[in-house]
C-alpha cells in the first residue's frame, strides 16, 4: 500500500513538472503574432538627410481658400491658443521633453535641438472657454513617431488646452491650414514653409524673430531589406545609394504625397532619371518605383511586405519596429 502511494505521488510530481515546463516554454500571447521586422536602417547620418522641423502660427487675416480655390469666409483662428502652444513647445520645458524623447525606450535621441533656435520665456496663460480648442496641422513624422502623444498630454495637464491633431504629409498639412482648418502648423519642408509665409498665411508671434520657427531636427534614414541587394551599405553616400537602387531596379516605396519626406526623396535621385512629383516622370520605372500616396507608417508596412527600400525619418522607423511592424 505504501509502495502504491509512493508511485502515485511520483506520478503526480512528474505530471506537474511537465505542465510547468510546458507553461514556461509557451510563447507569451503578446509575442505570438508580433512580426519580426526585416526592414532595417542601411544608411544614416548623411548630411544630405538632415530633417528640420518648423512651427508657424496661422495668420487670421490670411487669404483662405477651399480645395477649389474659392475664398473661404468667416474663418476663426485661435491665435491665443496657437501662441500658447508654440511658446510652450519653444520653452525650456517643451524643448527639453522633445530632446529627451526616445532615450527611455531606445537608448538614443529621436529628435535634436538646433543650435541656433528660438527659445520662449513667455508666460503661458491657462485655457479659457474661448481659447481651449487648438487645431494643430502637422506631418505624420511627428505624429507616427509618438512625439505628440508624449508632449501634448503634459501641455494639456498643465494649462487645460485641448489639441485637435490633423496629421498628413507636409503638403496636405499646409493645404489644410490654407483652408482655415488649423491654428498652427508643425512641418518639415523648407520650400513649402517659405511659400506659406510668402503667401501671407503666417505671421510673426510677439517676441519671435520670424514667422518660420525652426527649432528641432532629426535625420532621414534609408532603409531596406536586411539582405541589401542594392549594396546600399557600401554605397558611400545617400545619392550613390539611390543611384544603385535605380540601376538595379530594386523595389522602392515613395510616399508620393507631397510630404517633406517625399520632397527630400525626390532631391536624392540621379537627375538624369527625371523623377519628380508628376506621375508621368516615373511611368517608365513602375516595375520598381511605387508611388504610394500614403503616410509614413503605411509606407513602412508596404516596404516590409515587398522587401523594398524606403526613405523615412528615424523616429517613425524605430517606433514602427518597436510596434512589431504595425502602424500605431
Amino acid at each position: 500500500m505504501k509502495r502504491l502511494a509512493a508511485l502515485l505521488l511520483t506520478l503526480v510530481m512528474i505530471l506537474s513538472l511537465c505542465a510547468c515546463r510546458a507553461e514556461k516554454t509557451k510563447p507569451a500571447p503578446a509575442q505570438e503574432n508580433k512580426l519580426v521586422v526585416d526592414t532595417c536602417i542601411l544608411l544614416e547620418a548623411d548630411e544630405a538627410m538632415i530633417n528640420n522641423y518648423s512651427l508657424l502660427a496661422v495668420n487670421p487675416e490670411a487669404p483662405f481658400k477651399d480645395a477649389d480655390g474659392n475664398p473661404v469666409e468667416g474663418v476663426q483662428i485661435n491665435t491665443a491658443g496657437a501662441a500658447a502652444l508654440i511658446n510652450w513647445l519653444l520653452s525650456e520645458e517643451g524643448q527639453s521633453l522633445a530632446a529627451d524623447y526616445g532615450m527611455a525606450e531606445y537608448g538614443e535621441h529621436l529628435f535634436y535641438l538646433k543650435d541656433e533656435r528660438p527659445v520662449s520665456a513667455a508666460e503661458i496663460p491657462a485655457a479659457t472657454e474661448e481659447t481651449r480648442r487648438i487645431r494643430l496641422s502637422t506631418t505624420t513624422s511627428v505624429n507616427d513617431s509618438g512625439l505628440l502623444a508624449y508632449l501634448l498630454p503634459v501641455f494639456h495637464d498643465k494649462y487645460g488646452y485641448e489639441i485637435e491633431v490633423y496629421s498628413a504629409g507636409t503638403g496636405k498639412a499646409i493645404a489644410n491650414a490654407k483652408m482655415g482648418n488649423a491654428d498652427l502648423i508643425l512641418v518639415h519642408a523648407k520650400a513649402q514653409e517659405e511659400t506659406f509665409v510668402e503667401e501671407g498665411f503666417a505671421y510673426v508671434l510677439e517676441g519671435m524673430p520670424a514667422e518660420r520657427l525652426t527649432y528641432m531636427y532629426n535625420y532621414f534614414v534609408l532603409c531596406g531589406p536586411s539582405a541589401d541587394p542594392a549594396g546600399v551599405k557600401q554605397a558611400g553616400d545617400v545619392k550613390a545609394a539611390f543611384a544603385a537602387i535605380a540601376v538595379g531596379k530594386y523595389p522602392f516605396i515613395s510616399r508620393g504625397d507631397g510630404s517633406g519626406t517625399h520632397s527630400k526623396e525626390l532631391s536624392l535621385w540621379p537627375e538624369d532619371l527625371g523623377i519628380t512629383a508628376e506621375a508621368e516622370s516615373f511611368m517608365d520605372y513602375t516595375d520598381w518605383y511605387v508611388s504610394a500616396n500614403a503616410g509614413m507608417g503605411a509606407c513602412l508596412v508596404m516596404a516590409e511586405e515587398m522587401g523594398a527600400y524606403i526613405l523615412t525619418d528615424k523616429a517613425t522607423f524605430l517606433t514602427f519596429v518597436s510596434n512589431g511592424g504595425a502602424v500605431s
